[in-house]
């Protein structure tokens, strides 16, 4: 009976034993790997089956063994980890790694944000584009100008019309892709992804304006072209309103809106430093408004010269009333001075010459 009794005591003590190591060796096997918390950037591609994830678990190092691993999420019941990109460390449990890939992440580390700015035209577009992503820049501007393209655009955008497909446009799309950030989801996003961001957005914009725009005098496409004069002649945003009341007021009148940057958009100047000449001010082209021959009397460019802002959009919508004729700036100040007169806008602009460089 001695014999059984310490037989039946060592099969105890045995069996004691092969449960502490069993809870010890399960406890270390789920315990993190270290106290590093150097943040590990993980991808669980789509469809990945269990196995997949505990094999890239183990080349991270962020398990110990895939097989128990696997162990752990069948003993759990755990089928519902996602894939996607994820931050983990080596101080993350087994527990605490599964917990995260159960959530699921919406991380994206191939994600860019792309910004355009107020007043830049398409071919300033283009370089940004082509910059930040894998299109080029030829692709940008044909894309810009395609007319299957752009017919669909019609079909989609309530205040896109024919218009953009006018002969001697320079780009269909000028003027009205909105100017802001946006987050695009990785560098081989197409052309069209970009630009149909960009015409939501401008949408959002417009919507507000939509009636008073129906109603409006002047089609969508003239509003947008006599923004982007706007936006570009305006030296601050509280100036906008009253330039739009001196092109108003010069297109009541039948003058030329007499605007040198409609001049190097025509002559395809981006420098605005750069002096215009004398043969480039009379260029014939329906973007140029500061031709004396008569033939630009009364009328608007043909379509926008860059992008606008929203301030510049009501501001063309939304002028304010002066009898204004004439307007210029101080470039180094930014104070724009407005006159009824020619004289007097004359004097100011002589007065200016110095400061101005010429302009």
């Amino acid at each position: 009976m001695k014999v059984f009794r310490n037989i039946a005591l060592g099969v105890v003590v045995l069996m004691t034993v092969i449960i502490i190591g069993s809870c010890g060796f399960y406890k270390y096997m789920i315990s993190p790997i270290s106290k590093d918390e150097k943040i590990i950037e993980v991808e669980i591609p789509a469809n990945s089956s269990r196995s997949t994830i505990a094999k890239i678990l183990k080349e991270q190092k962020l398990i110990r063994d895939e097989n128990f691993f696997l162990l752990y999420v069948k003993l759990f019941k755990i089928s519902d980890m996602k894939a996607g990109y994820y931050d983990l460390s080596k101080s993350m449990s087994t527990k605490e790694l599964v917990d995260v890939l159960r959530q699921g992440s919406t991380k994206n580390p191939y994600e860019l944000d792309i910004t355009f700015q107020e007043g830049i035209n398409m071919r300033e577009i283009a370089q940004i584009i082509s910059s930040k992503t894998e299109n080029s820049y030829d692709a940008v501007l044909e894309k810009a100008n395609d007319p299957v393209y752009l017919k669909k655009l019609i079909e989609k955008y309530w205040f896109m019309n024919e218009s953009v497909l006018q002969e001697g446009i320079y780009y269909g799309l000028e003027g009205y892709l909105f100017p802001d950030t946006y987050r695009l989801t990785n560098k081989e996003v197409d052309v069209e992804y970009i630009f149909n961001k960009m015409l939501d957005a401008m949408e959002k914009v417009l919507e507000p304006y939509k009636e008073e725009i129906e109603k409006y005098s002047y089609s969508i496409h003239e509003i947008l072209s006599l923004a982007s004069m706007i936006e570009k002649e305006s030296a601050t945003v509280e100036d906008r309103s009253r330039v739009a009341s001196v092109f108003y007021n010069r297109l009541k009148g039948g003058w030329s809106l007499g605007s040198d940057v409609t001049t190097r958009y025509a002559c395809k100047i981006d420098d605005k430093r750069q002096a215009l000449t004398t043969e480039q001010y009379n260029m014939q082209s329906p973007y140029n408004t500061r031709l004396t021959n008569g033939s630009m009397n009364g009328k608007l460019p043909i379509g926008p010269i860059c992008t606008v802002s929203k301030t510049s959009i009501e501001a063309a919508i939304r002028p304010v009333n002066t009898n204004y004729f004439y307007f210029i700036a101080n470039i180094n100040t930014l104070e724009t001075f407005f006159f009824e007169s020619e004289a007097l806008f004359e004097a100011k602009k002589k007065e200016l010459k110095e400061v101005n460089q010429g302009f």
